[in-house]
């Protein structure tokens, strides 16, 4: 199997790592804390943005428009960062762009990598293709250097150890670096972060970055990073290499401007990026003197076929959708199994290995809507979900399963009155064991998921249709 993906496909179920993370308080307070701080900020910001919701249908628009034409961006990318001196690889799955990357690495004679902003390179699986081949990523973004210095998994598209606090970080701060003594205020975990770092910016010779988009007008890159580490990672080393999914490219420079204010209000609650870096291929006595791109499909082209879920690739990763997200809040990231965790990671992640594997993340839902509310290029994650739910049980049906089997019975029993009415005689005959007080309880086998968390009204004496035709049957006589 190519597609990685947090490794979703070796993932438990999602109701059972739910179930078992429910248990975890102390990550449930971070998680809930976090995201408390971020939709608040973010409520603040985008409340002055007198015009957020013509922004939010002109993302929306761009990328509609993009998609529909990605071939010939994707083109246009190529042939304008190849002018600039670029070079540009494309790679059809998660294992060829290992392959890209490692062979570049190789050929530079590389042992170590500075990394930022790329989050796409955990899809692949990237750091234990390169440790498997000698060479060592260090994680550069604070939070990714915690997840990576503390063994652990991201729990959130741009915050990824959301759900540790400070003095978790300090542990693995001091256990990692061999400190003897840490404070756990901020600015003391930013300073031992800042020293670890500094001998790694020095000395790396290669830089590996993500992109938050890719401009087809230019062959340019744009990376946004809260830090300034990532301005370190782009500009020190000898060589730089990127990989970006192959949606994340936009048509022209001006197109910036939308985006530019919808990601970091969405994503942070800021009004701007406090670091935006920009870079078009190579240039004498500046920056990196070779610079790669790595465009990855592994699936996405898969995902552009449907129309019902197209949208999907309009994601610009902010993580808003997590922050409002019901279910996110009380499991954390985690539970999905995935590098893409969320509404978006729900319907992200199963499409990315269509459909093969993660069928339970469309379930990971309540429809309640607020993250189609809050996502600044408004996809409707909801309708995107009951497609999926679709295609799941379509699939499920293809088999031999107890739910596909009473799913056709249903089917066959829904199909006419006089079947309807003769199941509804049936289920009030069969109801009587399990009525207390007025209520049930308690049902057997499958049906035991309903009332596991719920209580049910027995099936009424008399129903409407019995009662209409007593209607009927009294106005005739009279």
């Amino acid at each position: 199997m190519s597609i990685r993906v947090g490794e979703a496909a070796e993932a438990p179920s999602f109701q059972k790592a739910a179930h078992m993370l429910l248990k975890d308080d102390q990550l449930r307070t971070n998680v809930r804390h976090a995201t408390d701080v971020i939709t608040q900020k973010r409520s603040h910001v985008v409340a002055e943005q007198h015009d957020w919701q013509q922004l939010r249908d002109a993302g929306s628009a761009i990328k509609a428009h993009t998609l529909r034409f990605l071939d010939h961006y994707l083109d246009q990318f190529e042939a304008a960062c190849t002018a600039a001196g670029g070079h540009v690889h494309w790679a059809a799955d998660a294992d060829e762009a290992n392959r890209i990357i490692v062979g570049l690495i190789q050929r530079q004679g590389g042992r170590e990598i500075i990394k930022v902003k790329t989050m796409t390179s955990d899809e692949i699986g990237l750091n234990r293709a390169l440790e498997a081949n000698g060479i060592h990523p260090h994680e550069t973004d604070l939070a990714d250097m915690i997840i990576q210095l503390g063994h652990d998994q991201p729990s959130h598209i741009v915050v990824p150890a959301l759900h540790k606090n400070r003095r978790q970080v300090r542990e693995i701060f001091m256990q990692a670096m061999g400190l003897k003594e840490l404070g756990d205020r901020p600015e003391d975990l930013t300073d031992a972060a800042r020293r670890y770092l500094r001998e790694k910016f020095l000395k790396v010779k290669i830089g590996f970055s993500g992109a938050n988009f890719l401009i087809a007008e230019t062959g340019g890159v744009c990376v946004v990073e809260s830090e300034g580490n990532g301005r370190m990672c782009l500009t020190l080393p000898d060589v730089l290499i990127t990989i970006a999914g192959v949606e994340k490219v936009i048509p022209t420079f001006r197109d910036l401007e939308v985006f530019l204010q919808l990601l970091p209000r969405s994503a942070t609650g800021e009004r701007m990026n406090p670091y935006n870096s920009l870079w078009t291929g190579v240039h004498p006595d500046e920056g990196p003197r070779e610079f790669h791109v790595v465009l990855l499909d592994n699936g996405r082209t898969r995902i552009l076929a449907d129309h019902e879920s197209r949208e999907t690739l309009h994601c610009i990763r902010c993580g808003a959708c997590l922050n409002t997200c019901p279910v996110y809040r009380q499991t954390g990231g985690h539970a999905y199994g995935s590098i893409y965790a969320g509404p978006i990671g729900a319907i992200l992640t199963p499409q990315l290995f269509d459909m093969e594997h993660s069928q339970s993340l469309p379930y990971a839902s309540s429809l309640c809507g607020a993250c189609y509310e809050v996502c600044p290029v408004k996809i409707n994650i909801p309708e995107v979900l009951i497609h999926l739910r679709g295609r799941v049980v379509r699939e499920q049906q293809s088999g031999a399963s107890l739910e596909a089997i009473g799913m056709k019975a249903m089917a066959r029993v829904f199909a006419t009155r006089r079947r309807f009415e003769a199941a509804q005689r049936l289920g009030r005959i069969a109801q009587w064991p399990f009525i207390s007080q007025g209520w049930i309880h308690h049902l057997p086998g499958m049906l035991g998921n309903w009332t596991a968390v719920r209580d049910l009204r027995p099936m009424p004496s008399q129903t409407f249709r019995n009662w209409w035709r007593g209607r009927e049957k009294g106005n005739s006589n009279d």
